[in-house]
């Protein structure tokens, strides 16, 4: 039952657009490999893609109440796959700069004491909840790497006023954004676990009396 329950959770619509993403992560690199604006441009199609399938897989998992333990596992695992393919490969194209491999360090870094707190919260018995700064990096980092991925000069038209926009620049300055909220939301994250397990503590001292 176990077994025939996972194949159906695998081969669902969210799951599927979810392992979808991971394998166009293989096909953005290799559009991106050739370095001119028009392999950046087809990249960058397909990057926007990808993101897209991010917001559908999760859509419709809570729409057609598809929502499984192996999506809740594999969504997450699939948008660090990508960002950190991305992140690396364009460091390896010298897009990005030392202080960008560090950003990409401190990235994981943070996802892996995040996870570390989490399995510590739950061992305790301990609910933490999630703060909205987490989602606010993802988004920048999402921008920041598109934008990386055009990289080149372009003219373009803004609402009052047009001008080149160096894409590679405003990726750079994106990057340090979600760098900086990288830091913030670890800090909330550490914040939220340490009330949690006082709150915890609490409870107990009351019900012990």
């Amino acid at each position: 039952m176990a077994k025939s329950s996972l194949r159906a959770d695998a081969l669902n619509l969210p799951n599927l657009l979810t392992m979808a993403r991971v394998a166009l992560i293989p096909l953005v690199l290799w559009l991106l490999y050739d370095g001119t604006p028009e392999a950046g441009f087809w990249a960058a199609v397909v990057y926007i893609v990808a993101a897209v399938t991010d917001f559908l897989d999760g859509w419709l998992a809570r729409r057609m109440g598809l929502v499984s333990i192996l999506g809740k596992f594999l969504d997450p695992l699939a948008d660090k796959l990508m960002v950190m393919a991305s992140l690396v490969f364009l460091a390896w194209m010298g897009r990005i700069p030392l202080w960008g491999v560090l950003v990409v360090i401190l990235m994981e870094a943070r996802e892996l004491a995040i996870t570390s707190f989490r399995v510590i919260a739950m061992s305790e018995g301990v609910v933490m909840q999630s703060g909205s700064g987490g989602k606010e990096k993802a988004a920048l980092q999402m921008v920041a790497i598109l934008m990386l991925i055009v990289y080149y000069p372009y003219e373009t038209d803004f609402f009052l006023f047009s001008g080149m926009a160096d894409w590679g620049s405003i990726g750079l300055a994106l990057l340090a954004v979600s760098a900086v909220l990288s830091l913030l939301s670890g800090g909330e994250y550490i914040k939220v676990f340490v009330d949690a397990v006082e709150a915890k503590e609490k409870r107990l001292e009351i019900e012990g009396e």
